[in-house]
């Protein structure tokens, strides 16, 4: 079956109540024979186009396609009106979604956690002992990391003073050794690097189980 798009006036003629009446009641006629002549498949949309004359048809052509719209039934009803947002509307209604689904995946992880603490600990004491070990853990790479970036500076700083007693000499510095002290910065900067990172750590898990410490004496009042 072809498509089929009818257009009529909602407009109220100036001539008198009795004869918009009669025009209204028409339109009414009209709609309703068309969705009844349409088969169980079909669809009747109503939209409105820029000048506000009311159209009704099986598809919405395509310049108004992104226009409000409504689908009537088969007595020529509103059975569902599609509102179509604009760009802006949309993006604010996905930052709102997103924003409300991430409030429900914070509170379901909160739930979690929650249970996990008292499922853990009995105590407070208990949460402060736990505290201590993870930080012994982290002191213990701190310390490390520590100690072999005092040997990597120590050995940089031989290879610069070797590079730099050559040239006082008036002698040229080997590119062997220029590789060498190139590979022991790197080495400096990556242990660098790492120690910052457990220092990074230790802060957060200090942090970390403040917060459980004060969310456990708010569930268990301990």
């Amino acid at each position: 079956m072809t498509d089929k798009t009818t257009s009529y006036s909602t407009r109220l003629p100036k001539d008198g109540n009795q004869v918009a009446g009669y025009k209204f009641k028409l339109l009414i006629a009209v709609v309703a024979g068309l969705a009844f002549s349409l088969p169980a498949s079909a669809k009747m949309y109503k939209w409105v186009d820029d000048k506000g004359t009311t159209h009704y048809g099986e598809t919405i052509p395509p310049e108004y396609a992104n226009r409000d719209r409504q689908l009537l039934n088969k007595s020529g009803v509103v059975d569902k009106t599609v509102d179509i947002l604009t760009p802006e509307e949309r993006r604010a209604k996905e930052a709102e979604s997103a924003k409300i689904k991430a409030a429900e995946a914070a509170a379901r992880d909160q739930k979690l956690h929650d249970k996990s603490l008292t499922d853990t600990y009995s105590s407070v004491n208990e949460i402060e002992l736990s505290r201590t070990r993870s930080l012994q853990q982290v002191d213990a790479r701190i310390n490390s990391i520590s100690s072999q970036l005092k040997l990597a500076n120590s050995n940089l700083a031989g290879l610069k003073k070797d590079a730099d007693n050559r040239i006082k000499a008036g002698g040229k510095v080997p590119a062997s050794l220029l590789d060498d002290i190139k590979d022991a910065q790197e080495r400096v900067n990556h242990l660098q690097q790492d120690l910052d990172k457990y220092k990074a750590e230790k802060l957060a898990v200090d942090a970390r189980y403040d917060a459980d410490k004060a969310r456990y004496k708010e569930l268990t009042g301990k």
